[in-house]
């Protein structure tokens, strides 16, 4: 494990000096107490952060874009760190919530909070402030559940990984190669409106462009032209190790939004058959405005079943390349989801193993002899990863592993790996966190 001592700039909710003379102070007050019912909401752990934040935000008729911003950077603020907010907000007296609330603000709000509270708010929030982190366990200083802790501490350079992921994402967009070439779109978003999101070339992803802050893309004629589309890098990598060519037939076999069935298909220059498996309707449901955008017309949704789907049995040992990106815990998406933290603990990751042992079984009944079969997860715990492919490689001898590095490296020349998977991780890679092994169906079973 790494000696490298976190950086003390988030250790303590910042001090904030901002002059608060021309700020009523009921809009202190209010901007508390909305974000401490929301949160007290999301508390309950009965639905994702995102989704009651956005149930929230659509009964708040008179909210503004500004305002809503604001509540949304203290509550995900909070959900990022609240085992350490937790632990200051104990030696104080009243709503827990409020409490937690007053500190998500002070660290993410342009505004000073304190005209809002009373002297014993005021008071607690003086000492908890000169509370330095770093003499808090590992667990406790980077807001992490126990189980999730300790793993991470036997990684190397697991300060440093713990401390990026308590911080935001970057909004990654994926030029549509079908339809428009990465340099041109990247010249037209640096003009113009738009040149203040910073628009760059992503570092490995020769389809990425990363941007600062947090536009509302959907009207930006690029977007309604089918030219680009929201996907993190690491997503954007994984089509590179499907390897799509012209004229295959490929099967996305958990396609949910879309994302990756997209650039698949825009490989293979609409050409072949794309199938977009997925046992949620919904799910495909929403993605098919992004296939009519794309302009490809070798994707066919498919919602299957669960168990023995009879269009699923029809494809077997007919498809050249199978994706499965798996239904996961997550853990690599936490700059994102950091709810994810307290909602996901040692059973459910289990629960998980077992979904993606029965999905592989599935998936590689369709994979043709010599054809590609791909297994990824947003997640870094071994157990949903190199684990897995022990033991499916144990179970299907006529399969065999690929180092991902030679494939890669025709899309991505500077990415490599130590080993023959994918393993991206925020700190390093500045992506999600992602794993991936490439296995190839021998073309006699052993």
């Amino acid at each position: 494990m790494s000696t490298q001592r976190p950086q003390r700039k988030n250790n303590r909710p910042a001090r904030k000096n901002t002059a608060t003379t021309a700020t009523p102070i009921s809009l202190f007050a209010r901007r508390i107490n909305q974000v401490a019912e929301v949160l007290g909401q999301i508390l309950q752990w009965q639905h994702p952060a995102d989704a009651v934040l956005s149930q929230w935000m659509r009964k708040q008729k008179n909210m503004g874009g500004r305002d809503r911003a604001e509540v949304t950077n203290a509550v995900f603020d909070i959900l990022r760190h609240l085992r350490r907010y937790r632990y200051l907000a104990e030696s104080g007296v009243g709503s827990g919530t409020r409490r937690l609330a007053i500190l998500g603000l002070l660290n993410t709000w342009d505004k000073d909070v304190r005209p809002a509270l009373d002297v014993g708010e005021k008071s607690w929030l003086e000492h908890v402030i000169t509370i330095d982190a770093l003499e808090m366990p590992f667990a406790q200083r980077y807001s992490l559940p126990d189980w999730l802790a300790d793993y991470i501490q036997t990684l190397p350079d697991a300060e440093q990984l713990a401390q990026v992921l308590n911080t935001e994402a970057p909004l990654d967009l994926r030029v549509n190669p079908f339809k428009a070439e990465r340099d041109v779109v990247l010249a037209q978003l640096k003009e113009g409106e738009t040149a203040r999101f910073k628009p760059v070339a992503t570092e490995n992803s020769p389809w990425g462009i990363r941007l600062r802050g947090r536009p509302y893309i959907a009207s930006w004629p690029q977007f309604e032209k089918g030219e680009i589309e929201v996907q993190d890098e690491g997503s954007q990598l994984l089509a590179a190790l499907v390897a799509p060519k012209r004229g295959e037939m490929i099967i996305d076999f958990c396609a949910g939004a879309g994302g990756k069935t997209l650039l698949i298909g825009a490989l293979m220059r609409s050409t072949g058959r794309l199938y977009a498996f997925d046992t949620s309707s919904a799910r495909l449901a929403r993605a098919k405005p992004r296939f009519a955008r794309s302009g490809l017309s070798n994707v066919v949704p498919v919602v299957i079943n669960e168990e023995n789907d009879t269009r699923v049995k029809r494809l077997q040992g007919k498809a050249q390349r199978v994706l499965v990106d798996a239904p996961c815990s997550g853990t690599g998406t936490l700059r994102r989801n950091p709810d994810l933290k307290w909602r996901q603990h040692p059973e459910t990751v289990e629960y998980y193993v077992g979904i993606q042992r029965d999905i592989l079984q599935r998936a590689a009944k369709c994979v043709a002899p010599g054809g590609r079969l791909v297994y990824a997860t947003c997640s870094m715990l071994p157990a949903e990863n190199q684990n897995q492919i022990t033991w499916f490689l144990e179970q299907h001898p006529h399969f065999e592993l690929m180092d991902v590095n030679p494939i890669i490296a025709i899309r991505s020349p500077n990415l490599s790996m130590p080993g023959p998977f994918l393993e991206l991780r925020p700190d390093y890679h500045h992506t999600d966190g992602f794993f991936a092994a490439v296995l190839q169906r021998k073309t006699e079973a052993a």
